[in-house]
């Protein structure tokens, strides 16, 4: 039987989604809590990995289990066993043909920037903290020319290890919410940094040093080594995947 998994965290205490053996990451800590639940070892697929210090709204999971339990048993067992940085949100049965990192067609991110001139303290794990004012309307035009199908080689990190940097962007904007700007991004995938890459070549648009041109300019170019630098992570949210209708899955994770 394959079960599939929506999954809410706060990336803040963790080396990121992937299992380490020297560091505590949130596949390992999910895996021992359904493992308990299952009476089994359990391994699970995520939709995407997570960098350190990055949350998710609705990260997907799915993993095969011989244990009989209500979906609800799932929900309600497995996050007796997890921290209070991490929750199930729902479990729904799934076809065996249904894979949650190649079913899903879309993901989905939102960065979030507290532009004003004192820090944050209440929500400091999950902004970045710009004091420059920012023009959220420049940032937006900028962020335009990145659409469509690129190589984004220059928001592509060192370490990344996809096969093509290739990705097609489906939407991003840019908006001001009071003291927040906000920079929502779904694409077809993402290559490693790619979303805070995009974000670290934004800001110095939104503070005026650099013209509203400039990211298209990157994009054209290639090269990593001329782009802004990387955004930092705790500003970054995995806002959900997005599966094609025919999985059944919640609205939220459906195209």
């Amino acid at each position: 039987m394959r079960l599939a998994l929506g999954i809410e965290y706060d990336g803040t205490g963790y080396s990121g989604w992937q299992r380490l053996s020297h560091r505590p990451s949130v596949q390992a800590t999910v895996e021992a809590a359904l493992a308990f639940v299952a009476d089994h070892p359990v391994e699970v697929t995520c939709a995407g990995r997570t960098d350190a210090g990055v949350h998710a709204e609705c990260q997907v999971v799915h993993f095969d289990t011989h244990a009989e339990r209500s979906l609800r048993g799932w929900v309600m067992g497995t996050n007796s066993r997890l921290p209070p940085d991490i929750a199930v949100l729902w479990a729904r049965q799934v076809p065996e043909g249904f894979h949650a990192r190649f079913g899903a067609r879309a993901r989905r991110y939102r960065y979030t920037i507290l532009n004003r001139p004192v820090r944050a303290a209440l929500m400091a794990r999950h902004v970045t903290w710009e004091r420059v004012p920012l023009d959220a309307a420049c940032m937006h035009a900028a962020a335009q020319a990145l659409l469509g199908e690129n190589d984004f080689s220059a928001f592509r990190s060192v370490q990344c290890q996809a096969s093509t940097p290739m990705r097609n962007l489906h939407e991003i904007a840019v908006v001001r919410h009071g003291d927040h700007v906000v920079v929502e991004v779904q694409a077809n995938a993402f290559l490693h940094h790619m979303v805070r890459n995009i974000v670290g070549s934004l800001l110095p648009v939104g503070r005026g040093e650099r013209p509203v041109e400039w990211p298209g300019d990157l994009l054209a170019g290639r090269d990593r080594g001329r782009a802004g630098p990387t955004a930092p992570a705790s500003g970054l949210v995995l806002l959900a995947p997005r599966y094609p209708a025919e999985w059944q899955l919640p609205p939220e994770v459906t195209l």
